[in-house]
């Protein structure tokens, strides 16, 4: 991946494939709505758009992992609120299990390649 240009298939395949996780772990610590999510994940060039965000809150909402809910401010038009789920914090644990051992595999092969 160090040669690859930063929009190559394989980066953007590994960038789809742990956005899941990356969303529930922002949810972990508070709550948040969705141009929020959007704004964190793309300062961290996770994402370029919200139409990627949106629709895998929706497939999170389905699946359990995360709840959300209308709030109506006075000051601020209705935002939809997004919160981690008990399934969601259990899919956090085991992704960031799997995580671990997935990436330090990973790690070992690409170094010991370099030599």
């Amino acid at each position: 991946m160090g040669d690859a240009p930063a929009g190559s298939s394989a980066t953007s395949q590994l960038r789809k494939g742990v956005l899941g996780p990356i969303v529930l772990a922002l949810l972990e610590s508070r709550e948040r709505y969705g141009l929020e999510i959007v704004r964190e994940l793309r300062a961290l060039s996770l994402v370029a758009s919200e139409g990627t965000v949106y629709p895998l809150l929706t497939r999170l909402q389905d699946s359990g992992a995360v709840e959300s809910a209308w709030v109506i401010s006075d000051t601020e038009r209705p935002r939809r609120y997004y919160r981690l789920t008990a399934i969601g914090r259990q899919e956090l644990a085991a992704f960031r299990t799997d995580w671990a051992a997935f990436s330090s595999a990973v790690e070992s092969i690409l170094h010991t390649s370099e030599g």
